[in-house]
């Protein structure tokens, strides 16, 4: 639905969950950089040209591998693993080892200067891209969660292959990808990271990004992968991503709150056009 339609739609009173506005707030890939100084986040960089994509990558890879991303996109279109592989050339000329987290893609070996050419299209019209450090706990999986506007309605759990090469003598395009298991709100092992996420990080987003609570759509997620465990020895982690449309599927213990929250809104989106 065109985004000048649904504003139109909104500005008549009727209740939209996910309003362009909210959207182009925490819906792109730029809320990584914007609440980068969050508890959920890491060292992450902003490019808004191709030069500072290049100068940013040079700097930045000696230090160990990146993953870049596209303003907006899904399906891994537009994600990369970045990875220095001999600095001894200058720094466009430097060789990196590159991988496209769309599905079936493969490892490839070039100059850094071609592969910042093949992220020129990423920059058209006011797009950008987002850098953050390449997390080594990559293959123990992500934590989606799901919130009900401000308040966690359940999780999802997966392990992730995109950015991960494939095994030795094995086509990329043959590699299963395992499905993703979904919970509860009351899942154990996620207890910390919900209660973080409902008092902390989500309040400070708020903040940050100048929203509140009931322009939150009636369900988003947040996706989270682990970072370095503490001295003793519990889990960090790091935001990744956030989805505010097409989030179906979710837990069905999403459903009553998400029924809840929508019909609510709709009573005062109908009160306040009666007035």
């Amino acid at each position: 639905m065109e985004p000048i339609f649904v504003r139109d739609v909104a500005s008549q009173g009727v209740w939209v969950s996910a309003h362009p506005d909210i959207i182009m707030k925490m819906g792109t890939k730029e809320v990584l950089y914007h609440t980068r100084h969050l508890g959920w986040g890491t060292d992450t960089h902003q490019y808004r040209t191709p030069e500072e994509l290049g100068e940013g990558l040079s700097r930045l890879l000696p230090a160990g591998p990146r993953v870049v991303k596209q303003h907006g996109g899904n399906g891994g279109i537009g994600t990369w693993k970045v990875e220095l592989v001999s600095n001894a050339s200058p720094a466009m000329e430097a060789t990196v080892r590159v991988l496209h987290a769309l599905r079936g893609s493969a490892i490839d070996e070039i100059p850094l200067g071609d592969f910042v050419q093949r992220c020129r299209p990423y920059f058209a019209g006011s797009g950008c891209m987002i850098d953050q450090p390449f997390m080594v706990r990559l293959e123990e999986g992500m934590v989606r969660c799901y919130l009900v506007q401000d308040r966690v309605a359940g999780f999802g759990f997966q392990f992730v292959k995109a950015l991960m090469p494939p095994p030795p003598g094995v086509d990329p395009e043959a590699v299963e990808v395992p499905p993703r298991l979904y919970y509860g709100p009351q899942k154990p092992e996620f207890q910390a990271l919900k209660a973080t996420l409902e008092s902390e990080w989500v309040p400070q987003m708020q903040q940050v990004l100048d929203i509140d609570t009931e322009s939150f759509p009636a369900i988003w997620d947040a996706d989270f992968l682990y970072g370095p465990k503490t001295a003793t020895g519990e889990d960090t982690y790091m935001l990744c991503e956030v989805n505010v449309q097409s989030v179906y599927p979710f837990p069905e213990e999403a459903l009553e709150p998400l029924a809840h929250a929508a019909v609510a809104r709709m009573i005062t989106a109908k009160s306040v056009r009666r007035r």
